[in-house]
């Protein structure tokens, strides 16, 4: 038998998140805790308004699911009886984190997955004036990183881009619309990111109107990020992206997101690997995608104005310290 307890907890930002679907000043994540045989794993999620989740719809179900949960239902049962998201994404990192506990095993191991020495990730330039966000950038190469995700809504597109790239000319750039573009324009919105050196668009449209990427020539790869929660999404997204954005959040844990990853690289699509805004116990359960990625997003944590302890070791651009 297992005891399962689940509770939401609230982290401040240091600095308010803003993207194009509106600003953040904390992080608000649901944590699980499986305790067997007197060991604990732990999970976390974050709840995500855009996909219909609230805290209150998170925490129903998880409280539906503490039954099976305690009777001992595994991680592949758990794929069967729960549907992606939020919710099961922390029940599955709480079973996975119990297993390795129980087994004294690093989550690596048990992924088999090789662990890197470090990870370079994304640093986030959220949305606000051009000549803010030049600074920001600046600032974060100035730190260390040399990926920076450049966060746009539908206004001062090439100003925030010209800006940005004249103030960090070296830095590899990727460019995350959130839906709010349209298919009018987006040609030549391709065009100029190409121009200035951007390496990827990240979902630019509208999930429910991406079908007009279909054999849309366009000069820069292009990341499904909404449209791809699991495995079931990839045969729609074929024709119209060349890359995905892996959550754990979306595919509702560590277990589909590893079967979405290989699944992804056989029909071809390159992977990226990101993550909401959460604490280092989230971004701990994704290690395993990072390094069969070609863009690693997962600076959720360093957005927040303390971390959970013990937390991962983040510097500017990279993730160190990485256990085997």
């Amino acid at each position: 038998m297992r005891d399962m307890r689940f509770y939401p907890e609230a982290w401040p930002l240091h600095t308010a998140f803003v993207i194009a679907r509106g600003s953040r000043t904390e992080a608000r994540v649901v944590v699980v805790e499986i305790e067997q045989q007197d060991v604990r794993g732990i999970g976390e999620c974050t709840p995500y308004p855009r996909y219909g989740e609230s805290e209150e719809s998170v925490m129903a179900q998880l409280a539906e699911m503490a039954p099976a949960i305690a009777q001992g239902m595994t991680r592949e049962q758990l794929l069967v009886q729960m549907p992606a998201g939020a919710a099961r994404n922390a029940l599955d990192s709480a079973l996975w984190d119990l297993e390795c506990r129980l087994h004294g095993q690093s989550l690596w191991h048990l992924s088999g997955v090789t662990a890197p020495a470090h990870i370079r990730m994304a640093q986030t330039v959220s949305i606000g004036t051009p000549e803010a966000m030049a600074f920001a950038a600046r600032e974060l190469e100035q730190q260390g990183a040399t990926l920076l995700k450049i966060k746009l809504d539908d206004h001062y597109i090439s100003e925030r881009l010209v800006a940005i790239r004249a103030a960090v000319p070296q830095a590899t750039l990727i460019v995350d619309a959130n839906e709010s573009w349209q298919a009018e324009g987006l040609a030549a919105r391709c065009q100029l990111l190409a121009d200035l050196g951007v390496a990827m668009l990240e979902q630019p449209l509208p999930a429910g109107d991406d079908a007009a990427l279909e054999h849309f020539i366009h000069p820069l790869p292009i990341c499904a990020d909404e449209s791809c929660h699991t495995r079931a999404d990839l045969p729609r997204l074929a024709q119209r992206y060349q890359m995905v954005n892996i959550k754990l959040d979306k595919a509702g844990g560590l277990t589909e997101a590893l079967a979405l990853a290989q699944a992804a690289r056989e029909q071809g699509f390159a992977i990226m690997l990101g993550c909401m805004l959460c604490t280092s116990r989230a971004i701990s359960a994704a290690l395993p995608l990072a390094p069969a990625a070609r863009f690693v997003d997962l600076d959720g944590p360093t957005w927040l104005a303390r971390d959970v302890e013990p937390g991962l070791t983040f510097e500017c651009g990279a993730i160190v310290d990485i256990a085997p």
